[in-house]
């Protein structure tokens, strides 16, 4: 099948609703789409009719409300198309019921005490924004998840929140300045998405990698990243396969797969869509990393998505590129060509300026995880002070509005917003910046701080609000102005003032940068249990109620699963580390002595002459190293059991992260000089360098 041909082959999309629906329904259902109106029962009853006759014919025989819960991966569950008819047979149908609305068992998923244990029901309701599809065999319709008494138990429900809440804000500034044609503005994202890929048959004799998703033990191999010989070289055959594979299956999903490559770690890689509306480019990046994992294992493979699998070599992100577009198809950060379209372009921006500056917390928050703080501020990803990269130009020209000076044309065009002379914006005329957090890229920023597992539902709803916020301000403060010009280059004007210490154009990765953050004023929250407790400060509360994205209540919620999420993360990981060294590592190391003591003996006992330096000396360093394995594991195991006595979730996080994690590194770092002097015939679990450069 031609790829034309094979892309969206597995989506219900508009293409096949027009063949498929009466004129009538298609044009209300496009109505629902395209401007969230409600969609009458009757005509949902012939949507499901038509949707259920073209996933048989695609040989489904099961449908499922897909849904995104509190567990940061989406759920299902299959219910078949079979009703039984009268003559003992059965016949396929699907209502517009079934098609609206489902009652999944919700008692499972984490609530952060929004209902108790046991009331169990939950309630998914469809999103016609996004296209239904089929996956293996089972046709998926995505869904919001809320509660029996309407709280949102999902990331799906606030990320549609908050696309109306910028929507709503941003249609108030665009006919400011005369958009009359335009009906709607959305949010886009392109999330490139990192990953490694080790060899199925090491994978499944770590532990950890099984139970963690990570190495929570390895000595560094002779060659890392060092040669820089990975990033963008030649992919391996196998590798190559495994793409071609997962980009197909990714386009019959109507993902608009793009780019792959190798990235700068051994073992690792890349892939990068085109731009879709956020909620959509949502779903399809959870279909994405589900895919990306099922997929590898038919070729042997295991797809790593963990921020930091391996210590010493770069971990592994999701680079959100989000922007604002209008339905008419302009890029509101995109510099026009008129002194309009320009001033509209420097107003849009410091939105996005003045949001960053005062919701860094809340940006650094939904980038927050266990996992993330490995790699954060590890001289790899941005560092965990959030700071907006723009680069030179576009820097000179917001410091010559504040000053009210002229700036340097560079015999570019000139042009005036308000009394103020500037060039015509060129695209892209500065470097990115690999170290910025929050990067303009051109026409879109690149927020450059989330992990590789993550859903990229919250980092995006907090963008949404925060913008849709400051939106709001610039367009009370400018409705009814009688001086729109002036009042605008004025207000342009105060947030640069204002604000211009986020903006932050060096590298992030220098010493110096952690300094100057702090005179700035900046945030530094370094670990996930510092930069939750924000997410309940009282003005971002005000943020999130205030354009209906959530109740309190629900953000509290948020808060405990969040905290909650951490604790059970590094419990496991110290548990596993725990059941690695005493029956394997230990047990494996103590024969090894035992084979060294034997040798020793049996040289001497042939003749005192022969040097068992070697043996002698290595049992002597490896009884040293064993005993302090040994003593650093029961230091763990002790302060283990002292954590079962904290009941308070926030007590628990910040104990995990100042006792438990200081522990585990500890006993990381004596196991792993341990193996670095034991043979690796003894060793129980492959090494680093097996299982980075093991796919041949």
């Amino acid at each position: 099948m031609k790829t034309t041909e094979l892309f969206g082959s597995m989506v219900f999309d508009e293409n096949t609703m027009r063949q498929r629906l009466p004129k009538e329904t298609f044009r209300q259902l496009q109505r629902t789409m395209k401007n969230g109106r409600s969609l009458d029962i009757n005509i949902a009853t012939v949507v499901a009719n038509a949707m259920k006759d073209w996933a048989v014919e695609k040989g489904a025989t099961h449908y499922t409300h897909w849904f995104q819960p509190m567990t940061g991966i989406t759920a299902e569950k299959h219910d078949s198309f079979i009703t039984p008819a009268s003559d003992g047979r059965v016949i396929m149908e699907f209502s517009g019921k079934e098609l609206v609305q489902g009652e999944p068992d919700a008692s499972s998923f984490p609530s952060g005490g929004l209902r108790a244990t046991f009331e169990a029901r939950g309630y998914t309701a469809w999103d016609p924004t996004s296209y239904a599809f089929i996956k293996n065999g089972i046709l998926c319709i995505p869904t919001a998840f809320c509660s029996y008494g309407g709280h949102a138990l999902d990331k799906k429900t606030p990320l549609l929140r908050s696309m109306e809440a910028i929507n709503r804000q941003a249609m108030r500034v665009l006919k400011l300045f005369g958009n009359q044609d335009v009906t709607s503005v959305k949010t886009t994202v392109g999330p490139e998405q990192e990953y490694f890929l080790v060899d199925k048959k090491y994978y499944e004799q770590r532990k950890d990698l099984l139970y963690t998703g990570r190495t929570l033990f390895g000595a560094k191999t002779p060659k890392g990243q060092e040669m820089e010989d990975h990033y963008f070289g030649t992919i391996k055959s196998r590798v190559q396969a495994y793409m071609k594979e997962l980009n197909e299956e990714l386009w019959k999903l109507g993902i608009l797969a793009k780019t792959e490559h190798n990235e700068v770690a051994p073992a690792q890689h890349e892939l990068a869509p085109i731009f879709s509306t956020t909620n959509i480019a949502t779903d399809h990046n959870q279909l994405t990393m589900e895919l990306m994992q099922r997929i590898a294992k038919k070729h042997d493979l295991v797809c790593l998505l963990h921020e930091k699998p391996f210590a010493g070599v770069n971990g592994s992100g999701k680079h959100n590129n989000w922007s604002i577009s209008t339905n008419t198809g302009v890029n509101l950060l995109e510099p026009g060509e008129t002194p309009y379209e320009n001033a509209q372009f420097l107003l849009f921006l410091c939105a996005v300026i003045k949001a960053v500056d005062e919701y860094q917390d809340m940006l650094r928050l939904s980038a927050a995880s266990a996992g993330n703080d490995h790699r954060l501020g590890a001289n790899e990803a941005p560092p965990a002070i959030v700071s907006m990269f723009l680069g030179s130009e576009l820097t000179e020209i917001l410091e010559a509005i504040e000053q009210d000076t002229s700036y340097d044309a560079k015999e570019k065009e000139l042009m005036r917003v308000g009394v103020h002379v500037l060039p015509k914006f060129q695209k892209d005329t500065t470097d990115r910046n690999r170290t910025s957090p929050f990067a303009f890229t051109g026409n879109k920023f690149e927020f450059r701080m989330l992990g590789s597992s993550a859903s990229i539902a919250g980092p995006n709803m907090v963008l949404n609000t925060a913008v849709a916020e400051e939106l709001r301000q610039f367009a009370d403060q400018l409705e009814g102005s009688a001086d729109f010009a002036n009042d605008l280059h004025r207000l342009i004007q105060r947030v640069i003032k204002e604000h211009k210490r986020i903006i932050f154009n060096d590298n992030g990765y220098d010493e110096a940068w952690v300094a100057e953050a702090e005179r700035r004023g900046l945030l530094n929250l370094k670990t996930t249990p510092d930069a939750l407790p924000y997410f309940v400060h009282k003005k971002n509360i005000q943020l999130f109620t205030t354009h209906k994205v959530f109740s309190e209540d629900e953000m509290h919620a948020r808060y405990e699963i969040m905290m909650e999420n951490y604790t059970k993360t590094l419990n496991i990981e110290a548990l596993t580390m725990v059941d690695m060294v005493r029956k394997d590592i230990l047990p494996a190391v103590s024969k090894y002595a035992q084979q060294l003591a034997d040798t020793a003996l049996a040289k001497k006992s042939l003749s005192p002459d022969i040097d068992s330096t070697y043996e002698t000396q290595s049992v002597k360093i490896i009884s040293q190293l064993s005993a302090s394995v040994f003593q650093n594991m029961e230091t763990l195991e002790d302060d283990l059991v002292k954590a079962k006595d904290i009941a308070d979730f926030e007590q628990a996080a910040f104990y995990y992260k100042d006792v438990i994690f200081s522990d585990m590194t500890a006993l990381r770092a004596v196991t792993d000089e341990l193996e670095s002097i034991t043979s690796s015939q003894v060793w129980p679990y492959p090494s680093y360098g097996k299982l980075l450069f093991g796919i041949l």
